[in-house]
């Protein structure tokens, strides 16, 4: 059964490649961190914060497409750890059923805070224990 997560924690550094997202269990104590990229991360600071773009950036073209196309965005899976890199799924409702789109956790994020209201993240429990160590 897939746990509710919110994003709790965004570090953006200047001097690292790497970025930090956190995500905190929404009815537990469990958080564990996923590195993303520059551009996801400040993809996912510019929503949360509230900011806009003159633009569409790549994440709203692609809820544009999506919405365009008759679908709707359902919620953020983030369901496999392999090698330390975690896998995701975007899925999407359209015609009645869902469609499961493999993407990176940060992307689907990013999109999951584009959205509005902003899509739920979930996580599977296997990945959680695997984090944690259990």
């Amino acid at each position: 059964m897939p746990v509710p997560m919110e994003l709790s924690r965004i570090i953006i550094s200047e001097i690292n490649d790497k970025q930090i997202i956190y995500l905190k269990e929404i009815d537990g104590e469990r958080t564990f961190p996923i590195l993303i990229g520059l551009f996801e991360a400040t993809m996912i600071h510019r929503r949360v914060k509230g900011f806009s773009s003159p633009r569409p950036l790549t994440h709203d073209l692609i809820c544009q497409i999506v919405e365009s196309l008759g679908g709707e965005f359902h919620d953020v899976v983030i369901n496999d750890l392999k090698d330390h890199t975690y896998y995701a799924k975007l899925r999407v409702r359209a015609d009645g059923e869902i469609i499961e789109i493999d993407s990176r956790p940060s992307d689907a994020i990013a999109i999951s805070v584009t959205c509005e209201p902003h899509l739920p993240i979930y996580v599977e429990e296997d990945v959680l224990n695997e984090v944690m160590g259990e």
